[in-house]
């Protein structure tokens, strides 16, 4: 696999694209548009709208909360005219503030929708772990001065992995019908000062996850021991659990897809863990009515699972 495709600039692209995006979201209320504060999609659908000579609306796999940051957003939208692949990546780059780019374009079907046909969704939330503040990394981590015992975090954190009702670790304003989501795997890992949170699931709530990397710290810090996570996740009470983390040190790094869609294969990012390694679609996705659902096989238990699927796309 390689970084380096060429763009085609001879075949107009037509019909139904998709877009791999990019962005730092510091600067941002979040992803989805607002009309008292800048957002990413607003500003995404700016330049597209500015390269097509149309009004241009686009639809993401996830929204992103303010000062959230994302290395594989994907959105899709109706091409309302003809351009081709180079003229998509490189006229909305140009045209696009520096903390938002395109990494890549394709033709999808018409059925392809970039919220309904995810099939996971997975963050990762870096903590710098060291006496001296970050300079280089601040926008970008969480800095935690005192030292974490991150193999601790991750024992914490397994007893969230499975299909739970996470209404101790939801926002107070969360919109979602239902606090049930589907944790794929939860992992917490020190390399080096970077201690990092990697989750992965079916969708997450309004805050969640910054929620939960909240509570770890608290177990990391040794305040609280490895049943800390297990007594919140009982409660099912977001006013009798722990702080909320920064919003700086979170990163949106994949949205899955059934590989029929032909979706680009990229590395994890953010680039702060590029020695990773790791590359989208990589891991094998659970054995679960929601996968099957959305690969469009269904199975026996999706009728009495659907209530509980998110389609809140965080």
């Amino acid at each position: 696999m390689t970084l380096f495709r060429p763009l085609d600039d001879r075949r107009p692209l037509t019909g139904r694209l998709a877009l791999g995006v990019e962005y730092d979201g510091s600067a941002y209320c979040g992803w989805q548009r607002l009309k008292h504060a800048p957002s990413v999609q607003a500003e995404l659908e700016r330049a597209l709208s500015k390269v097509a000579s149309h009004p241009v609306t686009i639809h993401a796999s996830g929204r992103t909360d303010s000062g959230v940051h994302a290395t594989r957003q994907i959105v899709h939208f109706d091409a309302p005219a003809q351009r081709s692949q180079k003229a998509w990546v490189f006229g909305v780059n140009a045209n696009l503030a520096r903390d938002v780019a395109v990494r890549w374009v394709r033709e999808v079907p018409d059925d392809f929708h970039a919220r309904f046909k995810a099939l996971a969704r997975r963050y990762r939330y870096i903590i710098l772990n060291q006496p001296s503040r970050p300079v280089l990394e601040r926008h970008n981590v969480t800095w935690c001065r005192d030292p974490l015992d991150a193999d601790a975090m991750h024992r914490a954190a397994q007893v969230l992995v499975g299909e739970h009702d996470f209404s101790s670790f939801r926002a107070a304003g969360c919109q979602s019908k239902t606090p049930w989501r589907h944790l794929h795997f939860i992992e917490v890992h020190r390399h080096g000062p970077l201690v990092v949170v990697d989750v992965q699931g079916n969708a997450f709530l309004h805050h969640m996850i910054r929620n939960i990397v909240g509570a770890l710290v608290s177990v990391g810090r040794g305040e609280q021991g490895d049943g800390y996570l297990a007594e919140l996740l009982a409660l099912k009470d977001r006013t009798l659990s722990d702080v909320t983390a920064p919003a700086c040190g979170l990163h949106f790094v994949d949205s899955l897809y059934d590989e029929a869609w032909g979706l680009p294969q990229e590395p994890l990012g953010p680039n702060l863990l590029a020695f990773l390694g790791e590359w989208t679609g990589e891991r094998q996705l659970p054995d679960c009515p929601m996968v099957e659902f959305r690969r469009g096989k269904p199975v026996a238990a999706v009728k009495a699972s659907v209530s509980t699927l998110n389609e809140g796309g965080r």
